[in-house]
């Protein structure tokens, strides 16, 4: 983000003058929700003086022409392929046309808003400006109230709808926040500690992969760096420290990676690694707390498997901050938005990026406006032109809640209806990432909690289109009738293992499973692929879903066994080809390895 120069007080002066019709056009709905998600409830009227963060989304009037660049240098198959595009590029075509930027500017203005106190995004589609509750309420014809979320206990400030001047409504997509309620979690299980024994493994011998490797069979009791490059295959591969490849890990809501830990955990399972850094990036005021205390489970993985694995590629670990809780015994609390916006601003801004971005957080889709989620969506399309692979955890609740029981589960539509239906994940929804599912074992078998299923908000895209199909003909007519929508987005596109990673945590070896062990696994073996390219020559591999649905499904390993249960069934079930549990299964990277080489 940056903050665009100083303009005169007459021209402030002038604009606000010529805007006062503003104030008295008429307001219209522009956005509303039925009422806020499952497990929020409405409490006192928000304090006038609390300070909102508001960003206002501008319409980029030529994202089609970007979608269009995006397909082109995404399929091996176009003469474009690996064509991307410059961040000036980039820019040009996200930016709002400038009617509508002028006439936001004389809205803005007329509320006493001038030049210097909005933030602006690199590409100026976003505006991002802080007023106190009672200015915002005036300006959106809105009331905030401080709602609570019964489980956690945070409290945030939120209304259910917003108005604006009619004039305005072709002018602006949509402003946050206001209706949105998303909490964006990480996805992982409950940690548990490991003793020595855990450390080294029970089992003993080998085991064979789906390579025809030998793979120790302590594998199937805890899953270390040696465990994933034997079972996936790239034992005898080494990485480039000086080639350019960079990998990325992003991490939210107060998840510090804690060095020592790091550190520790590179003596235990690399010890080449051992000393090594990272780029450390802050986010929008993200801290780099390195207290013991303040070592976060979530960033802890992501680092020292995605670090670990790809070491000595260069690493960069983004810490963002954002969506502080409201504490309403305080008197100057801001309330921002979900940190994928800040982060997102933060990136494309920048003209270097890594070439592999990793995240492992998000959550129901449903709890996101689809204005937002479709924003949002956007940004990481903007990512793909410029060539880097964004892969996403697909989730940690199977089709919705993880619960097969009808009698418990906690799966209900959020229109006011309380219908029951699957609940898909965002951002793995979105049809511009690679979604990552979780296996577990070997022989490999889809884990339970391996988030998917199709999108409410993304229709399914061309490239998936084939898959997808085979896959919908095989089920018995009426399977799951109106609990999903049939045309949408389908994830996962691919999986990794997802069970009993050891990690070091506040010095102490440690369990963790879920899709976010997933995440930055199959996020490294696509790092190790850009790595090769970039050796022979190559452009990066950019947005993976196009190459993967075309012929990278051939070097995968099907997984066609398991279940992902959910919202009171048994979920969907993996079986051969893609499937809404596994996706395409996991890397063969030998095989991965000989197709990207032989592509242009």
């Amino acid at each position: 983000m940056r903050l665009v120069s100083l303009i005169g007080l007459p021209f402030v002066a002038a604009l606000a003058s010529a805007a006062v019709p503003f104030k008295g056009c008429q307001h219209k709905m522009k956005e509303s929700i039925y009422g806020p998600p499952r497990g929020w409830s409405r409490h006192t009227p928000a304090p006038k003086h609390h300070i909102l963060e508001l960003k206002i989304a501008l319409p980029q009037h030529k994202f089609a022409e970007l979608e269009q660049h995006l397909w082109e240098v995404s399929d091996p198959n176009h003469p474009r392929y690996g064509a991307f595009l410059s961040k000036e590029e980039t820019d040009a075509l996200t930016a709002p046309h400038p009617d509508t930027s002028n006439i936001v500017n004389e809205w803005l203005a007329s509320y006493g808003l001038a030049e210097e106190s909005l933030i602006r995004s690199s590409a100026n589609d976003w505006v991002t400006i802080r007023v106190p509750v009672g200015l915002a309420e005036e300006m959106l014809d809105t009331t905030y109230y401080v709602y609570k979320h019964a489980e956690t206990g945070d409290s945030i400030v939120r209304t259910t709808s917003y108005s604006l001047p009619e004039n305005l409504h072709n002018h602006v997509d949509l402003i946050q926040p206001t209706t949105m309620f998303a909490r964006f979690k990480a996805f992982k299980s409950t940690l548990h500690w490991a003793n020595q024994s855990t450390v080294l493994g029970t089992s003993t011998g080998t085991i064979t992969g789906p390579a025809g490797n030998q793979i120790d069979a302590s594998c199937n009791d805890t899953i270390t760096i040696s465990c994933l490059k034997q079972l996936y295959n790239s034992a005898s591969y080494n990485t480039s420290a000086t080639n350019g490849n960079q990998l990325g890990i992003t991490a939210y809501l107060g998840q510090y990676a804690n060095n020592m830990d790091l550190q520790q955990f590179f003596q235990l399972e690399n010890p080449s690694a051992y000393g090594s850094n990272y780029t450390f990036v802050s986010v929008n005021g993200g801290l780099n707390n390195q207290t013991y205390a303040a070592a976060g489970s979530e960033a802890n993985l992501d680092t020292q498997f995605g670090f670990g694995l790809t070491w000595p590629t260069a690493r960069t670990f983004y810490s963002t901050a954002g969506e502080p809780p409201f504490d309403p015994d305080l008197l100057t609390p801001t309330d921002t938005n979900e940190p994928y916006s800040y982060w997102l601003d933060y990136v494309l801004s920048q003209s270097m990026l890594p070439q592999t971005i990793s995240t492992s957080y998000g959550d129901d889709e449903e709890t996101v406006p689809f204005t937002y989620a479709s924003r949002v969506c956007g940004g990481m399309a903007v990512l793909g032109t410029r060539g880097v692979s964004l892969l996403f955890s697909s989730g940690d609740y199977g089709v919705g809640d993880g619960n097969a029981d009808p009698a418990t589960q906690q799966c209900y539509s959020n229109d006011g209806l309380n219908v029951t239906k699957f609940l898909p994940s965002f951002p793995a929804s979105c049809p511009y990432v690679t979604a990552v599912g979780a296996t577990v074992n070997i022989p490999e078998t889809a884990v339970y909690f391996s988030g998917g299923g199709f999108s409410d908000y993304f229709v399914r895209p061309e490239y998936q289109e084939v898959a997808v199909s085979e896959y919908l003909a095989k089920l018995a007519p009426g399977t799951y009738e109106g609990l999903y929508n049939t045309y949408g987005r389908a994830y996962p596109d691919v999986s990794a293992q997802g069970v009993n990673f050891l990690v070091v945590y506040q010095g102490q070896n440690a369990l963790l499973a879920g899709t976010s062990c997933s995440a930055p696994t199959f996020s490294s073996f696509v790092s190790m692929l850009n790595d090769a390219r970039i050796n022979a020559n190559k452009t990066a591999l950019g947005f993976l879903n196009p190459f993967l649905y075309s012929s990278g499904y051939t070097a995968l390993n099907d997984i066609t066994v398991g279940n992902n249960p959910g919202c009171g069934t048994e979920g969907f079930n993996a079986t051969i080809g893609w499937d809404p549990v596994s996706g395409f299964g996991t890397p063969n990277f030998e095989k991965l390895l000989a197709l990207v080489l032989d592509m242009p």
